[in-house]
């Protein structure tokens, strides 16, 4: 199932982004084969959801035995994903080189922080260090408080994992046609940085302050803000388009009421004031209820545990339940090629014989490997 179905991918195992690529790519149907490090898997979560879907082969990349296992999977595969520091790839005798030379229509993926050169290429890094060399952490948060930490969603998944997707499909379709695989570096620095691409623009057009809170969409509008309710909880206030605002308005009591323009940056502080303590006088509930099938762009903000529980949510599916985890589903949606279901996340090494079967190697010699510790 999947538009990916018939997709060969060997991932090394890793942490974040080179994870989550993999996920998408399985939830899409391709058949990921996971290359844990033998002996234990690369995370300590009971639960690690970015793993599931694909299967797993535990091997002990330090011996050439176990880097020529990963070279006889490439030589099948349509995809490699590894998130390595630059060079680690290469001192273990799987970097893209010798892949490319075994398999030459082989995609060869790569996530790092930094990208595979530049003066931090072999510097650590995490997602907070990443969005803030690439200018997207600066403009998040309140004008009178430091930069807010949007979880680790941007750098790591957004710019990273999902840009890794994105490029090892388009450099498959290209080697369907040339005949010839690549090397795609994927940069969290860079897939940050063109996630800012519509505020360069707005700066460019003397639209955009770089003072955070001050702009339409970093929290300085009244139109578009979170505010807090009676019970403590909060509500996403959208109205942006007039249309959207007049409702807005009516849901708020204020129809009618002798207001400044909605777009007049001088009052928005005052309006903000005003609107936060409409917003204070009823729950959560209550206000969702006022704006259920109001068009004004005015929604509840959920947990992430009552997320799956919302009336949308529920109808299109958005979460599913696997070994009684809830978990969100596979997206975007096909047509006539729907979404594999996701599986089970794997435990390191599950299945390891049947994979050293499927390369060709019988009985014995998978319980030579076992022996000296090659795989596990």
């Amino acid at each position: 199932m999947g538009p990916l179905n018939g997709v060969r991918v060997v991932e090394i195992a890793g942490i974040g982004p080179g994870p989550f690529c993999a996920m998408m790519l399985a939830d899409l149907g391709a058949d990921v084969i996971r290359v844990e490090r033998s002996g234990g898997g690369s995370t300590n979560l009971p639960v690690d959801l970015l793993n599931r879907g694909r299967r797993s082969l535990g091997v002990n990349l330090k011996r050439p035995e176990g880097a020529e296992l990963v070279l006889k999977l490439v030589e099948s595969a349509d995809i490699m994903l590894e998130g390595f520091r630059p060079g680690v790839a290469e001192r273990l005798g799987i970097g893209p080189e010798v892949c490319l030379a075994r398999n030459p229509k082989v995609v060869y993926g790569r996530i790092t922080g930094w990208g595979q050169d530049g003066p931090l290429a072999a510097r650590a890094g995490h997602d907070l260090n990443y969005i803030g060399i690439a200018g997207a952490l600066d403009p998040i948060g309140h004008a009178d408080g430091p930069p807010v930490i949007p979880l680790n969603l941007v750098a790591d998944f957004g710019g990273g994992g999902m840009l890794l997707a994105f490029g090892v499909v388009s450099a498959l379709v290209e080697a369907q046609r040339s005949g010839k695989g690549q090397v795609v570096d994927a940069a969290m620095v860079d897939g940050t940085s063109l996630l800012t691409t519509m505020f360069h623009g707005l700066l460019a057009s003397g639209m955009w302050q770089t003072k955070r809170g001050s702009n339409m969409l970093d929290g300085g509008a009244p139109f578009y803000q979170v505010y807090e309710t009676k019970d403590g909880k909060h509500m996403a206030a959208g109205g942006i388009e007039p249309k959207f605002y007049a409702e807005m308005l009516r849901g708020l009591g204020l129809e009618g009421a002798d207001l400044p323009f909605q777009y007049d940056q001088g009052q928005w502080p005052a309006m903000r004031a005003r609107f936060a303590e409409i917003f204070r006088t009823k729950t959560r509930d209550e206000w969702t209820e006022i704006f259920e099938d109001r068009d004004a762009c005015v929604t509840p903000v959920l947990s992430l545990t009552e997320a799956g529980d919302h009336r949308h949510n529920q109808a299109r599916g958005t979460f599913v339940e696997v070994d009684g985890v809830r978990q969100p589903a596979p997206a975007p949606r096909f047509s006539r090629t729907p979404n594999a279901v996701p599986k089970p996340p794997v435990k390191a090494g599950q299945h390891t014989d049947e994979i050293l079967a499927e390369l060709g190697l019988g009985a014995d010699e998978i319980s030579a490997l076992r022996s000296d510790r090659t795989v596990g």
